[in-house]
């Protein structure tokens, strides 16, 4: 089946598991994840979402961001384990928007197609969502290779800390989060071009939504390899949240005063880093002039976006 309904909610293509169920079904929970042109870990993602142990009704929805390849290469990806919506909008944020307009579960759960969910992570996630206003954001681990590069050491010790996310900063990550269908609804679509994971929670915070943390609801994502790719999520991030900022009526003095913060509690940091347990000896100073190396990145990058504008 075919069914163009614009780029929000893409292109719709049934695979051969759900080509003969009634269009009434509503299982459980719908599983959307986003994916674009990397289809070794979303086979991975697939394998794992299926080893589930959950006992309702779920569907996966692989909402594919017009990968290279096209849809025959996202169909002999994904072989019959998910239906696969193709949304052409590009960013994750309109890819996810159009898994959900496909979806039929009355719980959403999103992650992202490089993550791996623990076996748990399903039950766990559903089990947390015990009020009608909750969102619940899971536990993010990070996987590396070993011995560790300098960026995968860096990111063992400080990427994806989602229980402080949600704890102390008011959102949860999109590759771990479960809402129910009405409050998604309610609250809207993501957005794309800023902080989306911050801006739909704090949008839902404000249309009365609770935040809850599921420690059981474990998603393994891959640290970043090496320099390049760290830099290029960072520059993304930085760039998304003084977009963010600029929307909420932060100054550009404001964002040179984060940036100035952010730099002068460097030293803190690298106590961290070389106090962790869970790095060998030369992973810590490794991951160290990756940390010094990255908060300088940082830091003129901030600047240059207060000075000149994103």
């Amino acid at each position: 089946m075919f069914d163009n309904g614009g780029t929000e909610r893409g292109a719709l293509y049934e695979d051969a598991m759900d080509a003969n169920l009634p269009e009434q079904y509503a299982p459980d929970v719908t599983v959307v994840v986003p994916h674009y042109n990397d289809y070794a870990r979303l086979d991975c993602c697939l394998t794992a979402l299926a080893a589930q142990d959950f006992g309702g009704t779920r569907e996966t929805i692989v909402a594919d961001n017009d990968s290279p390849g096209g849809p025959a290469r996202i169909a002999a990806a994904v072989a019959g384990r998910a239906r696969i919506v193709v949304a052409t909008a590009k960013g994750a944020g309109p890819a996810r928007n159009a898994g959900v307009a496909a979806a039929r579960g009355r719980i959403l759960a999103f992650t992202d197609a490089d993550c791996l969910p623990e076996a748990g992570w399903l039950a766990a996630g559903i089990a947390a969502l015990n009020a009608p206003d909750a969102v619940v954001g899971g536990c993010m681990t990070v996987l590396s290779g070993m011995p560790r590069s300098g960026a995968e050491a860096f990111e063992t010790v400080f990427a994806f800390d989602n229980a402080a996310y949600v704890r102390a900063k008011g959102f949860t990550v999109t590759a771990n989060l479960f809402v129910a269908r009405d409050l998604f609804d309610r609250v809207g679509p993501f957005r794309t071009g800023l902080s989306e994971d911050v801006e739909w929670c704090w949008r839902a915070r404000a249309a009365g939504a609770r935040l809850v943390y599921a420690p059981g609801a474990v998603v393994g994502h891959p640290a970043r390899r090496d320099w390049r790719e760290l830099a290029a999520k960072w520059e993304r991030l930085t760039h998304e949240t003084y977009l963010l900022d600029r929307e909420r009526g932060k100054s550009p003095g404001w964002v040179i005063a984060r940036a100035w913060a952010m730099l002068l509690e460097t030293p803190r940091a690298l106590v961290r880093v070389l106090r962790s347990p869970v790095l060998a000896p030369g992973e810590r100073r490794a991951a160290a002039a990756v940390l010094i190396r990255l908060r300088l990145f940082r830091f003129a990058l901030g600047h240059r976006l207060a000075l000149r504008g994103g």
